[in-house]
This record gives structure tokens, sequence and C-alpha cells, in this order.
């Protein structure tokens, strides 16, 4: 099967993918925009997970490829298995996503309601707790490992299960068996870090697919270089992803195009809004809107599903978001240190009947150098032309942590359109 896809061309799935592909766990994702409430702020901005999905695993296809170009496998088979592995941790790694990105994960059950089996055995210092809130990995771990998805993996597959798969999304989960293993050398780690990492495919998609839909420049990365500088790196048995040193600066680059989409497309104060007054109703007292913990009922779940039911509300913030009336932005304050202007201003505006909606959107750079991810799964920076170097992690090599250390932060306040001119004059004749 050959898919047309805008940002990568020709994408060919196999027999097994095609297959993931047909079952109601994954066609779910056309109904799961990429960017939530982006498309208010940017109108182009409706593709969907289903897309990126397919995107990412293309480009999983092609690091591998790049990584292991000269290396040779025990045999043919055990190239073919670990290829095919790494593409589906990436065609997967989103399939648990609830309505609206990350908002909806407010209403999600205990994590223990899902009745993950697979969690029942995890790494050490990985253990789940039961009454903490569920996220979209655990459903994605939950349909993966134990839905009709799961077993039409299996049933498709010969030696691929779900709990393979889902090892590449999940570090925390236990290895069955010696699965990721070839010669003697554990490949889980740098199939992992393609799926999930500084580096990963994930990111290399959505950067230039966002870009693209956004109709802006920040995410452009020039994805061919990097790909194709991808390798490995051996040490005590196990296989780290690496890069050519010739390519860190479209590394630091790569880094920064994400850094800079969080700031200009990601927080964009539109779609920010719109994601605050959801938060408001599915934190209101006569919310009505819960994501079950059953797959088949969750299966049901989408934007669509979702619009409909704020439009059903009676309910102040669910009636703002489906009529499109949201609050407007009074000021906007870029700053990388906490600042007791916003509150003043609410303050004063709440003391003369004015509702506020305050919020403060941060990110930083990346949390890599500063986890304990670097540590157990780091990335190295090699250099082809000159043996003498050893390799040695990324972070060492480049500034660019340092550099954007700080954490970048937009305070926002809004008020209702109403109550907009009247806010304006009294922040400037206060001066605040």
């Amino acid at each position: 099967m050959e898919i047309k896809d805008p940002i990568h061309g020709s994408i060919v799935l196999s027999e097994v993918e095609e297959a993931i592909l047909e079952t109601r766990e994954f066609q779910r994702l056309r109904q799961i925009k990429q960017l939530g409430f982006a498309e208010y702020s940017f109108p182009g901005a409706s593709h969907s997970r289903f897309l990126h999905s397919l995107g990412v695993m293309h480009l999983a296809g092609r690091a591998f490829d790049s990584i292991f170009r000269e290396f040779k496998f025990s045999n043919e088979a055990a190239r073919t298995r670990l290829r095919s592995a790494v593409r589906l941790g990436a065609l997967l790694h989103d399939i648990g996503h609830g309505p609206l990105s990350h908002t909806t994960e407010e209403v999600m059950p205990p994590v223990g309601q899902l009745k993950i089996k697979a969690y029942s055995a995890r790494e050490r210092g990985y253990a789940v707790d039961a009454a903490r809130k569920a996220t979209h990995e655990d459903y994605t771990i939950k349909m993966v490992t134990d839905s009709d998805l799961a077993k039409c993996l299996e049933t498709s597959s010969k030696e691929i299960t779900g709990l393979h798969v889902a090892c590449l999304i999940d570090r925390g989960l236990k290895a069955p068996d010696d699965f990721f293993f070839d010669q003697g050398l554990d490949f889980r780690p740098i199939l992992s870090q393609v799926v999930s990492s500084e580096m990963d495919v994930d990111r290399m998609d959505y950067l230039e697919r966002d870009a693209y839909f956004c109709g802006t420049n920040y995410g452009r990365v020039e994805l061919e270089w990097l790909i194709g500088n991808l390798t490995f790196h051996e040490s005590k048995g196990r296989v780290h992803l690496a890069l050519n040193r010739r390519a860190l600066y479209t590394f630091d680059d790569f880094l920064i195009s994400r850094h800079h989409m969080y700031l200009m497309v990601y927080f964009h104060h539109k779609s920010i809004i719109f994601e605050e007054m959801l938060q408001r109703y599915l934190g209101s007292s006569d919310c009505k809107y819960h994501l079950p913990s059953g797959i088949e009922d969750y299966l049901r779940c989408s934007d669509y599903s979702l619009y409909e039911h704020l439009a059903e509300q009676k309910n102040e913030w669910a009636k703002r978001i489906a009529d499109r009336r949201p609050y407007r932005m009074l000021t906007e304050i870029h700053t990388t240190e906490k600042t007791t202007r916003p509150r003043k201003i609410c303050e004063v505006l709440e003391a003369e009947g004015i509702r506020t909606i305050q919020s403060g959107s941060a990110t930083r750079l990346s949390k890599y150098h500063a986890t304990q991810d670097q540590e157990a799964f780091p990335i190295f920076v090699v250099d082809q032309y000159d043996q003498r170097e050893k390799p040695v992690p990324i972070e060492k090599v480049t500034r660019v942590f340092q550099k954007y250390e700080e954490t970048r932060m937009i305070e926002r306040i809004y008020v209702a359109p109403e109550s907009f001119a009247k806010a304006r004059k009294l922040v400037a004749d206060k001066k605040l």
C-alpha cells in the first residue's frame, strides 16, 4: 500500500502496517487534530494525528536505514525484525491521544481503572501509581498491548507482539524476551531514542508538518542532513543513538526551531485562551464530560464528539467555545523571570467587577541534560573523519543547552470581549 503525503511524498506500508492502519483504533486518529485549537489562529492547521503518525513511521524507517547502513546484522531477518519494530513504535506512538490535544487529560480516570496488564511487571524505578490520573501514554500502552489493535498486530506479524512495540514507547516496561538483541548487543535503547528523544522522528515530523500547515517558517529544519548523519555508538553492550559531528549545528538548529515553534505557534494567544476555557469547563462542578476507561467507549471520543457535547451545554465556558466567543487578550508579557505584574492587574480588574483569565505558558529549549533520561539513554557525537576523537555525550560538545538554559515565559491576561474597552482604559489610567 502506498500513501501520498504532502510532506514526505510517497509512504509505502508493509502488510502488517496496512492491517494496523485499518483498525478502528488507528482510524480514530483521523478525528483527532494534531494541533487542537490552533486552527483558530492558523486556518490551515487542521491536519490530523493520523497523518502525523504515518509521517513519523516513514521517518523512523529512513532513520533506521541511515543509522545502520554499514552495520552487519547476524542475518537479514534480524535487521528486518528490528526495522519493523521501530516503524510500528513510531506509527503507534500517538494512538492513545484524547480529544483536543492534552487538555482533556484533566478528565481521564485513575490509571488503575485502565487495567493495563503490561504495568504489572516494570523495570525498577518505573512503578505506576494506580491512583494517579491516566495520560494519553497510558491509553497508548493499553491499546498497543490489550485491544483489538493488539490482536491485529499479533495476527499479522509472526514475531512482533504489542508488548515489543510498547517497549519502544514506554521505557519503563520490561522486555519479555531477547527480541531486541542481536549478536549480544541490546538495540532497544537506540530504537527507543528514534521514537522518543531529543532527536526523535516524532519531532522531526511534527516540526516540518506543523510549519507547513500553519504557513510559518519557524519549524523548518535540514531533515535530509540530520537524518543522513544519524549513526550509532555501542557502549557496554547497548547500542545508543549518535550523530556525526559535521551535523552538530543542524542539531542545534533543530532544537532552536522547536523552541521557537512553541513560543510563536503552539503558545499562540488564541489557542491558549480556548484551552484555558476548556480547562475551566472540565474543572467546573457542572461538567458532564469524562473520558472512559474502557477502550470501546474511548474509541468514540474524538474532537468532533467533544464539540457536539460542548454545543449542548449551558455552562458559560462550554458555550463560549462552541460559539467561538473567547475571552480577548488584554496584556501579554514575555519574560524569563516570575513577575507580579499580571497578578496586580488582575486584582485591579476584579475589584472593578471585570472577570479575568490569567494564563502562563513556559518552555525551555530542552530538559535532556538535566534528567535521568540523559544517563540511561545518552545521545553521542562521533567524528567519522578523525578516528582519534572518542564518542562523547552530545551535551558535552554543543553549548546550545547552556545558552538556552533559561525558561521563557509568556504571561497573558484575558477578559470578556464586552469588558475589553473598560479593562484597557483601567490599565492605561492606572499605569499598570
